[in-house]
């Protein structure tokens, strides 16, 4: 009923402002067929001025006063042609917008909202919200739905399939042999088998029991969520929960704990574990695309205008960093961060700084073919900017690019 009144308020405050702005029309030709009166009666009296003081003589100002007269009585009809037309004609137009403005918005209402839809508060909604989460399709339900759209192994060796179908009888007889549950697990995932995958993952941490390290659980969780088609669900929570409160910092943790709270309808839950992980991380981190692509929408949702951080490229303190890593780690980590200011340069552009960083990584990556090329875009890029192009070619110099 609240609703009907404010509405109804809202629709009579639109077409009295309009019937206003209608009426001051009016107003206004009124005003000017007056005026068109006036200024003839006041040519009359100038007409019998001058004919008084001999600047008219009487035939000049009998023909004078015969013009403006028939002026006049033109003026004074066509003012009261639209005092006796005008006023229908204004009430039939007011008439009009209060029905246009009534019939228009309840239809709009009755078609594209919610008739009969009560109030819901905040807390009601948050209720629901849970309700919703606690409901959302389980393990086993999410992998059924998505099975059909998960990619395929492509072409298996026959030589794999038979060695699967013995490592299969082998865990069979052995279920908690660790390596083997580790190895069925990869390549279950490999074939395609993803829920499959999904169930060894699991066994694999029930064989581990106390054993079990947070590596171990971030990866059953990635698996339950993949083979779930991207669903976080209610069994794959119990992990993340898990997870966290082993390590609450846990970044693997945090981006699945966002993941599922902008599924249930809480992106400004997801929102701050998001920003953190995009804003902390680096290019090689696995969740980084999907932070990127969705962390607009999620911060949206929550009412946050966000603009993500731009992609950069290593830093000399970064590269010095991995120095200590595993030289393939090392590797997917720089070439990352490398791919990723690329792209960015090749979309928007960057300072010349920028390029000069892009040019040094490749370098340092042993890449010479490629830092030439970005050398040459660079001078298209910057065309005759020599003080930019010196500071690129300084940089390409300095890690052994001679031109």
């Amino acid at each position: 009923m609240v609703f009907w009144l404010l509405a109804i308020l809202v629709i009579a405050g639109v077409a009295g402002v309009m019937v206003l702005a209608l009426m001051r029309t009016r107003r206004g030709e009124l005003d000017g067929a007056a005026s068109d009166v006036q200024v003839y009666r006041d040519q009359l009296n100038e007409v019998a001025r001058d004919e008084a003081r001999g600047v008219l003589a009487e035939t000049e100002a009998d023909a004078a006063r015969l013009e403006v007269s028939r002026r006049l009585l033109d003026a004074d009809r066509r003012a009261r042609e639209r005092d006796d037309h005008a006023p229908g004609n204004r009430r039939l137009a007011a008439g009009i917008i209060v029905a246009t403005l009534l019939a228009g918005g309840i239809g709009i209402y009755l078609t594209q909202g919610a008739p009969g839809t009560p109030d819901l508060p905040m807390e009601s909604r948050l209720a629901a919200l849970e309700v919703a989460a606690r409901d959302r399709p389980s393990q086993k339900e999410a992998e059924t739905a998505a099975a059909p759209s998960l990619p395929g192994p492509g072409t298996v060796p026959e030589d794999l399939l038979e060695l699967m179908e013995r490592l299969r009888a082998a865990v069979m007889e052995r279920p908690s042999d660790i390596q083997g549950l580790t190895l069925l697990a990869r390549y279950e995932a490999r074939l395609g088998n993803f829920a499959a995958a999904r169930r060894a993952q699991e066994e694999l941490l029930a064989a581990k029991g106390d054993g079990v390290t947070t590596d171990d659980l971030a990866n059953v969780i990635e698996m339950m969520v993949f083979s779930a088609g991207g669903h976080v669900s209610p069994e794959a929570e119990e992990y993340v929960r898990r997870l966290l409160a082993g390590d609450p910092g846990n970044r693997a943790g945090r981006y699945f704990l966002g993941l599922l709270q902008a599924q249930v309808g809480r992106p400004d839950l997801a929102f701050p574990l998001w920003r953190d992980l995009l804003e902390t991380g680096t290019a090689d981190e696995p969740w980084m695309p999907v932070l990127r692509a969705g962390i607009a929408g999620v911060a949206a949702g929550a009412g946050v205008t966000y603009e993500p951080p731009a992609v950069r490229g290593p830093t000399a303190a970064e590269i010095a960093a991995a120095e200590d890593m595993e030289a393939e780690d090392r590797d997917a980590m720089i070439r990352g961060m490398v791919e990723g200011l690329a792209a960015r340069l090749a979309q928007e552009g960057g300072r010349p700084e920028e390029w000069a960083q892009l040019v040094h990584s490749l370098m340092v990556l042993g890449d010479e073919q490629r830092a030439r090329r970005i050398l040459a875009e660079a001078r298209e890029v910057f065309g005759d900017d020599e003080a930019a192009m010196a500071i690129i070619r300084d940089a390409g110099a300095r890690s052994g690019l001679a031109e």
